[in-house]
């Protein structure tokens, strides 16, 4: 559709107000937004709302409106053409190969252009811009949408205004008296006379004058395009003796037939009769009219009778006909014969596309079927919509309009009725059996009950069917209402239009109709555009409401929200703008239910929190107050006069503080430092320098960049930005808002500050973006802001520094040279230092200075000012498990209101071995819907992890966990976290061996601190301090960094065991009897983009211990890296830097020294995978065990998949255990046989057995990240399951839907989901990109490799499909798709973690140019 872009840019260039509706424009603007012009107010109208009124409301210079045109938009105009024909509007109206809806419009409105090629859209769109902005009249210009692919000449964005505001040509046509050219004198066409005068018609004084107006817009435009525009274009022979009329859009106008001329009109209004008359030669016996009207429901089609009216007089026959598409030259000669033989009937030119003969089912969008979804999940045999589209095939199109199904509802609640007098009729007769009757009694008793009154009516027909009561009329009345007996769920379901114009769409009948009936309308306007939308048209928790509608007795209407602007919006999209408008109050969650008022109850519940808190907050204000001056309004006004004394004397002290300080500073001239940062390095670097300034006598302020308006930036003379780089040259999150404005002013060419004078460091890596075309990307918010400062009239006084990570030190590097310019610049280089610059806070002064992992916890948990607690507390709560976070996907949203961050907390339980029991599972569920975000999540640690957990719910969660006899401590922190060991579920005695190991581990490495019982179990410490903690293995300082334990079992790796700082590989004896471990060391996944002394390391196994030394085996490891490892930098303090520091062999003496004892020689083993075994598996006990597939480890109700319930369902009645694997899947474990049948069944009940996916699919794994995880850079488990999805197609397309294939997604270079050890693996660089890596073992034994340093989905799916068709083509028996990668060429291997960086970026011909 080349015609509705070019259409759409004209629009969006020319106008003041654009309103919109259709998908297709939606997607035209969304792309225009970057123009570099101011664009106009964008308001988006759904699809079949009243747009009239709307465009109406939205009077200005000019008003267009872009559409495709549909029978029930043309309807909607008409009604408001009167108002809209007196304004500056264009309406810009697509068409497909139909004009019989547009048409209507053309005898309504001055103007009416009509366009055949998408050229002529481009340059008509210009013509009606013009002319309704110069006459002040409504123009509708009509186009095609599609076919026409012919790229288009379009004028220059910064001509079009220009010439849309230049005045009227002066050289504009001669304005006419009215008199035409008349039949027998001479053709203004042609130019010839047949020697007869005869009086043509009058044309219309004003039309007349509205077609000058034309004419004079045409000219202005030809001299701008430099293309003919003509309001009737003639061509053929000069003395025809046929003219064929071309109203619509045909190829054979440019045919040369003997004796036939064609004229194909662009102007269809006005259209005096004298130009109709000129272009008919007097050679002319026939006039042939043909529109492309398919649909015309009158006897003549628009133009006929036009042509008639004009030519009438003459010996000129006119005739009508359709326009088809398809037109050939036969065709034409054919009619020509029609026409010559005098038949009279309507004629048709080409092929007329037939309707067909069946209706089309419309299609119900497929973000709005989720609603569907839902109904049929709350209500499973029992919802009906009362307007489906399946109706249309037997009801036609009427059947999806309100109207219809409120008629339709009405019939069946009269049905229903008239059944339920005809049952009580019935328990009248006294011939009826006893079991009949008393079905019938019951049947009346629940006839409201979906389930019961279904199965009784089941019963009772079957019963009347057998007796005989074949000639009992009420018998027989109630047989032919069967279909009553059920109680349905009655639903009328809208969206877009219905959710405005709840009068125009017939919806207030239902209301008012008192029936029994639920109306579902569905808002779909983007809480990102609501400022798009119509503010005249604002409309006014979701099972809660739809199961409240459906119980309550009587209309009932759920406005539901699902945000989308086109059905290729992703999923993703649509959650982020639905949270968004729910946090910010936009669109607010509230219930009323009349029938409460009856009980005595409150009929207005509010469940939109951001609402609440305004409303609370306000009362709690007026409340007081009212209270104070009430009770005693003496003590009101003392209380008022001593807090204006207490003012006053506040105001004395501060006065005199500044005054103080002015003195102090007179010669020192002021310093703003403004930064803008993201992980903290830009504002460390910030406070430096703010100190180093106010040591050198500067008198220095700091703040972010959001935190400083324009308006007060005005008043600075000496400011210094820091900044770093986020994203794909993104500015930071705390500077965003600054830039935006600072964007506009450039944009506007202001001088917004002549008196500044600045400097600016910025922060990048250059080697983050390392392609060519990518390179922009480096330092880009601080260039940008450089040179738009200057632009807005600021100074440099000292040039521009560049921090580089890739440099020697980092961005110290570009800063020690960048840092003395600056104090020269504002002449205090000279000054000597003596003060002691103060050191930094780390983590390491946080953990001495904790007492024990206590800090100001306790005190935070009560300050309810604000969701968060200190930055300090919130290093120190990780030790007990919590990992304070903010909704990512609103913090935008609400920096830009003025409010905190949404903080909300994670929760990690300490769980070793990934076993719990049914009551522990049970108590977990009811935790994430009590305290949580009512799901929770398998973590790659193999035990439960909590979402959204509110600052008040924190204790109370750490208290149920508790009673359910688990705990937190340890599960996060500079300590050993959770110990997780492989689920082998066949080997029964083996897996109770190796899962006991696991706890003795974890309890020997337990914190010994009080502080936990203490903080969240209120148990209090001797009085007087009596008992002292002490750390008899971590100290005071605890671990550098965390440490991680990992327990597996050959030849399954299902635990990575060499991702971890330590890992215990069991050997089992001939007999199946462990004999201890071979210990591996230095494993580790954390790395930084771009900094190369950060790297993944596998693990090195550096000897045997038994199964009684592994406990301590693991405390001499522990106890070596907490004397040795990087204190300094938390970037290289894990034990695999230590490692590689100290070098492997003196790492384990070190050990060896600890322990008083040589550890054994390894012993063999071999891994043959690290994925899960998935079904069912018969232990060496004979209990059963089933691995199900849970997608990422969440667990949660969504449709289809009901896990959350069914899991809850099965706890009940399970009398075994359950598993959680470090893959993110669940076992259910330990079933004996007399519970299989039962396990079973509710397996099957809630599809939990379902294993039919894709190897690749079952092999999957991500980390959380988006929107909790404050370190994400992209999403991960929410968009792993979408881009499995495409994959997976190419996989099935290549046979290799079985094969297992290791695919991992982080959305940071931390590594929780273990991706450095994948065969394929997508690392978080930005939104939507990730760096690509290949090449890893299958059973996790080597590291794969950097393939692309930054891929969008295209570009995987660009590399993938081409590389897995090949795979299989290719692979030798039992070959491993990361080990063919590396033998077919594509990647090198990794052979140890420091060479990891090596011959990064593919190999040969696959290698990625640098």
């Amino acid at each position: 559709m080349v015609a509705v872009p070019a259409v759409a840019r004209i629009g969006y260039l020319s106008s003041d107000v654009l309103v919109y509706s259709s998908p297709a424009f939606s997607e035209a603007y969304a792309s225009l937004a970057g123009f570099p012009s101011q664009g106009p107010k964008l308001v988006s109208v759904p699809q079949g709302a009243d747009v009239g009124s709307t465009i109406v409301r939205n009077a200005s210079n000019l008003t267009s409106f872009t559409a495709i045109a549909t029978s029930q938009l043309v309807n909607r105009l008409i009604l408001h053409l009167a108002d809209i024909s007196s304004q500056s509007v264009v309406l810009h109206l697509a068409v497909e190969n139909d004009l019989s809806d547009v048409l209507l419009l053309r005898s309504a409105v001055p103007f009416f252009i009509l366009s055949q090629t998408s050229q002529d859209a481009h340059d008509n769109a210009l013509l009606a811009s013009r002319l309704a902005r110069l006459e002040k009249k409504a123009v509708v210009h009509v186009f095609y949408a599609s076919q026409d692919t012919t790229p288009v000449d379009p004028v220059a964005d910064d001509k079009v205004l220009p010439f849309l505001l230049s005045k009227k040509n002066p050289h504009s046509p001669s304005p006419t008296n009215g008199q035409a050219t008349p039949l027998g004198g001479v053709n203004g066409v042609n130019g010839h006379a047949n020697g007869e005068a005869t009086i043509g018609p009058i044309d219309d004084p004003t039309s007349a004058q509205l077609f000058k107006a034309y004419e004079a817009a045409a000219l202005d435009t030809v001299a701008l395009v430099r293309r003919p525009r003509r309001a009737l274009a003639s061509r053929g022979v000069a003395e025809a003796q046929t003219v064929v009329f071309l109203v619509g859009r045909s190829d054979i106008a440019t045919a040369e037939i003997d004796g036939v001329s064609f004229v194909t009109p662009s102007l269809l209004s006005p259209l005096p009769p004298s130009k109709l008359v000129s272009l008919v030669p007097a050679s002319a016996k026939n006039v042939i009219v043909l529109e492309q009207v398919y649909r015309w429901s009158t006897k003549w089609t628009p133009l006929y009778l036009d042509v008639v009216s004009a030519v009438q007089g003459s010996n000129v026959g006119v005739h009508d006909g359709i326009l088809g598409e398809n037109v050939s030259q036969p065709q034409v000669l054919q009619l020509l014969q029609k026409v010559e033989a005098g038949e009279s009937s309507r004629f048709q030119l080409g092929v007329v596309p037939g309707t067909s003969s069946t209706t089309s089912i419309p299609v119900v969008p497929k973000h709005e079927a989720a609603y569907t979804k839902i109904l049929q999940h709350l209500f499973p045999d029992r919802f009906e919509v009362a307007n489906s589209p399946d109706l249309v095939a037997t009801q036609g199109d009427i059947a999806t309009t309100p109207e219809f199904a409120l008629g339709r509802v009405r019939g069946q609640l009269e049905a229903r009725q008239q059944l339920i007098s005809s049952v009580q009729d019935l328990l009248q007769d006294p011939s009826l059996s006893v079991e009949l009757h008393s079905l019938l009694g019951k049947w009346v008793l629940v006839k409201d009950d979906g389930s019961k009154s279904r199965q009784l009516g089941k019963e009772i027909v079957s019963q009347l069917e057998q007796d005989s009561f074949s000639d009992n009329f009420t018998v027989q009345q109630v047989l032919s209402l069967r279909d009553r007996f059920p109680a349905v769920s009655r639903w009328i379901i809208g969206s877009d239009a219905w959710s405005y114009d709840l009068g125009a769409s017939g919806l207030h009948h239902a209301i008012a109709s008192q029936l029994d009936v639920n109306i579902l309308i569905i808002d779909t306007l983007p809480y990102s555009s609501r400022n798009s939308g119509d503010p005249h048209r604002r409309k006014q928790d979701v099972l809660q409401s739809l199961v409240e509608a459906d119980r309550f007795k009587g209309p009932s209407v759920v406005l539901a929200y699902l945000p989308y602007s086109s059905e290729a919006s992703p999923a993703l999209e649509v959650l982020k703008e639905t949270k968004l408008a729910v946090d910010a109050g936009y669109w607010p969650l509230y219930r009323w239910d009349p029938s409460k008022d009856a009980k005595g109850q409150e009929p207005f519940s509010l469940d939109s929190d951001a609402i609440k808190n305004d409303l609370r907050q306000f009362l709690d204000r007026q409340n007081h107050l009212s209270q104070l001056t009430r009770s005693t309004p003496a003590l009101a006004a003392e209380v008022v006069s001593n807090l204006g004394d207490t003012i006053r004397e506040a105001r004395k002290k501060r006065a005199q503080a500044s005054y103080n300080d002015l003195v102090s500073a007179l010669d020192a001239p002021p310093l703003l430092v403004l930064y803008a940062s993201d992980g903290g390095a830009a504002e460390k670097k910030s406070k430096r320098l703010a100190n180093r300034a106010k040591a050198r006598g500067l008198s220095t302020t700091i703040a972010t960049f959001d935190a400083f308006t324009f308006e007060a930036l005005k008043d600075e003379e000496h400011v210094v930005f820091v900044t770093s780089t986020a994203g794909q040259g993104e500015p930071p999150q705390n500077g965003r808002n600054f830039f935006k404005a600072l964007n506009a002013a450039a944009l506007r060419g202001e001088t917004l500050f002549p008196n500044l004078k600045y400097s600016i460091y910025a922060m990048g890596d250059s080697h983050y973006w390392p392609r060519p075309e990518d390179a922009h990307y480096y330092n880009k918010p601080g260039k940008e802001l450089d040179a738009k400062l200057e632009r807005l009239g600021a100074e440099r006084v000292a040039d521009l520094g560049l921090g580089d990570d890739q440099d020697a030190d980092g961005s110290e590097t570009g800063y020690k040279i960048w840092e003395p310019k600056v104090w020269k610049a504002l002449g205090v280089d000279s000054v000597e230092v003596t003060e002691a610059e103060p050191e930094p806070i780390t983590n390491e002064h946080i953990k001495a200075a904790s007492g024990y992992l206590r800090g100001t916890i306790a005190e935070g948990l009560e300050d309810t000012s604000t969701g968060a607690l200190a930055p300090s507390d919130t290093q120190l709560t990780k030790f007990h498990g919590i990992y304070q976070q903010d909704d990512r996907d609103i913090r935008d949203e609400r920096q830009a209101q003025g409010v905190e961050p949404a903080y909300s907390f994670m929760i990690r339980v300490r769980m070793p071995g990934g076993v719990c029991t049914p009551q522990q599972w049970l108590e977990m569920d009811q935790i994430s819907d009590e305290h949580g975000n009512g799901t929770f999540k398998i973590t790659t640690r193999a035990t439960f992890q909590f979402h959204g957990i509110i600052k008040r719910h924190l204790k109370p969660a750490m208290q149920d966990i508790n009673r359910a006899l688990l705990d937190t401590l340890a599960a996060c922190g500079d300590v050993n976290r959770n110990v997780i060991t492989s689920s082998i579920p066949s080997l029964s005695t083996l897996h109770a061996q190796v899962y006991e190991f696991s706890k003795e581990v974890s309890a020997h490495l337990l914190p010994r601190t009080t502080a936990y019982h203490e903080i969240w179990l209120d148990k209090k410490l001797i009085a007087g301090d009596a008992l002292k903690d002490f750390e008899p293995i971590y100290g005071e300082f605890y671990l550098p960094r965390k440490f991680k334990i990992a327990v597996a079992v050959p030849p399954t790796n299902d635990v990575d065991v060499f991702a971890n700082d330590l890992g215990f590989i069991a050997i089992v004896g001939p007999n199946g009897e462990l004999k201890g471990f071979n210990v591996s060391i230095g494993g580790g996944m954390g790395v930084t983009h771009g900094n190369k002394k950060t790297y993944p390391r596998a693990g090195s196994v550096i000897g045997f211990c038994t199964v009684e030394q592994g406990k301590y085996v693991a405390e001499k490891i522990v106890l070596v890296q907490r004397d040795h490892g990087n204190r300094v930098d938390r970037k290289n303090a894990r034990l695999k830097y230590t490692i590689d520091r100290m070098g492997l062999d003196n790492y384990k003496a070190e050990v060896e020294k600890l322990l008083g004892y040589t550890l054994q020689p390894a012993r063999p083993y071999t891994f043959d995978r690290n994925i899960d075994d998935f079904g069912w598996h018969t232990g060496q006990d004979g209990r059963h065990h089933f691995m199900m597939f849970v997608e990422n480890g969440r667990i949660q109700d969504e449709p289809g998949r009901d896990f959350k319930s069914g899991l809850k369902e099965l706890a009940r009645v399970h009398q075994g255990t359950f598993r959680l694997t470090a893959n993110q899947h669940l076992m259910i474990s330990d079933v004996p046989e007399s519970e299989l049948q039962t396990v079973k069944d509710i397996l099957r009940k809630y599809k939990m057995d379902n294993l039919d996916f894709s190897g690749l699919r079952l092999s999957s794994s991500a980390c959380v990240a988006f929107p909790t995880c404050g370190l994400a850079m992209a999403e991960s488990e929410r968009y792993l399951p979408i881009l499995i999805d495409k994959v997976e197609k190419v996989v099935e397309g290549a046979g290799l839907r079985h094969d297992s294939i290791v695919m991992r997604m982080t959305g940071c270079p931390n590594g929780c989901a273990r991706p450095y050890l994948a065969e394929v693996a997508f690392v978080g660089k930005a939104p939507g990109s990730y760096a690509m890596l290949l090449g890893g073992g299958y059973y996790g034994q080597r590291l794969n490799k950097i393939y692309r340093e930054s891929v969008t989905e295209p570009e995987i799916l660009a590399i993938l499909t081409p590389m897995i068709k090949r795979y299989a083509l290719e692979r030798k028996e039992g070959e491993r798709f990361g080990d063919w990668t590396i033998r077919a060429g594509y990647i090198a291997p990794t052979t140890e973690g420091r060479l990891w960086y090596d011959r990064l970026g593919g190999e040969g011909e696959w290698r990625e140019s640098a």
